[in-house]
């Protein structure tokens, strides 16, 4: 892609080797395998470290930012579109040019190509300007893991209470994937930190500004992730109580039993005695008063439990059931493009290309 600087955005066949007038360009590379053979003319014309383009395509790096003085290495991640799982974009930065590499397909830095294209109104500004966006789309993203936990924690918090033995496969579902995206916040966030503090002249006033923005987004997610390992341990808490309760309900149960069987048997045990001169043993009434005796000690006993409140009636609710695992709806939010300005629905995913030549490149191999 090249902008102009009068604005016009156009998808060019081939690559500058010199600085556009008052515009930028970006390619965005999609690599698989470890080869960099794609990145080849890119290495010379804008003079880029080999090492550190061999490590963006053969490596797999936590966010960062090196500065390697005419150009910036920014490492970001963003959500898949299929699983509660991360992908890393590598962004490489000089004056004029914006060189993007990944592996893997991406929901967000496709929903912000094509929405600059349809709007060329968004391509204003610089190359730091443009890398903002993408931090925000990307970040943006992440934060969807916490919507979608809101959505899910009233379920949980119901299934503690009911002590749904189902709750500690959950828990350990939506805890596995608030640590994968956990992993790479607070590093973006130290990332975003760096770039809105930055000395480089590859940075503007104005981009360090818009920087700082990022940065409170990428803040509210961190800190909301570490709210919600901490609403899971108290779920968990939750549980476990509910538990304890429901064991001590059965216990008291079975001592109510026992404590009404109790007199029953001390009846049944004395008249049970081999003696011929018990009281009654001979009348054909006898039994009659022995049955009538019990019943009334088993009625005198119920009642008194039920007047001190040891037994009660039972509630007729239930718990509301809950479906899914993890919080896997949070890879079909809409990718948000600069501050929420656009929503975009679902987008089919295209095949590996090279955007700066519109020809296909090596697809990733099955190992990718």
């Amino acid at each position: 892609m090249r902008v102009a600087g009068d604005g016009t955005t156009t998808v060019e066949s081939q690559w500058s080797t010199g600085d556009p007038d008052d515009g930028w360009e970006w390619a965005d590379v999609i690599v698989g395998g470890g080869d960099v053979e794609e990145l080849t003319d890119l290495i010379a014309a804008l003079r880029l470290d080999a090492l550190s383009v061999r490590d963006a395509v053969a490596d797999r790096d936590l966010p960062k930012v090196d500065d390697f003085g005419h150009y910036l290495l920014v490492v970001l991640h963003g959500l898949r579109d299929d699983l509660v799982e991360t992908y890393e974009v590598d962004c490489f930065v000089t004056a004029r040019h914006l060189v993007t590499v990944r592996r893997f397909p991406s929901p967000a830095l496709d929903a912000l190509w094509d929405r600059m294209l349809e709007s060329p109104g968004l391509a204003a500004g610089g190359v730091d300007t443009l890398v903002v966006r993408l931090a925000d789309i990307l970040t943006r993203r992440l934060l969807s893991v916490l919507n979608a936990f809101d959505a899910r924690v009233d379920d949980l918090i119901g299934q503690a209470l009911a002590a749904d033995p189902r709750l500690l496969s959950e828990l350990t579902a939506v805890r596995s994937d608030l640590a994968a995206v956990r992993r790479v916040v607070h590093p973006q966030r130290e990332a975003l930190d760096l770039l809105r503090q930055s000395t480089s002249p590859l940075i503007s006033p104005a981009g360090r500004r818009r920087f700082s923005d990022v940065f409170d987004v990428a803040a509210r997610t961190a800190q909301g992730l570490d709210a919600a390992r901490a609403s899971l341990a108290e779920i968990l808490d939750a549980y476990r109580g509910a538990e304890a309760r429901m064991a001590t309900d059965v216990t008291k149960v079975l001592t109510v039993y026992a404590a009404i069987m109790l007199p029953l048997s001390l009846v049944a045990g004395f008249y049970g005695m081999n003696f011929q001169n018990l009281p009654g043993i001979g009348s054909d009434w006898g039994w009659v008063v022995v049955t009538v005796v019990m019943v009334a000690i088993a009625a005198f006993s119920l009642g008194l439990f039920v007047a001190v409140g040891w037994i009660g009636r039972p509630s007729g609710r239930r718990a509301a059931k809950t479906v899914g695992r993890g919080l896997i709806q949070a890879t079909r939010a809409p990718a948000q493009v600069v501050g929420a300005v656009f929503e975009l629905t679902a987008m089919p995913l295209r095949g590996t290309t090279n955007r700066r030549t519109g020809s296909p490149l090596d697809k990733p191999s099955d190992d990718d």
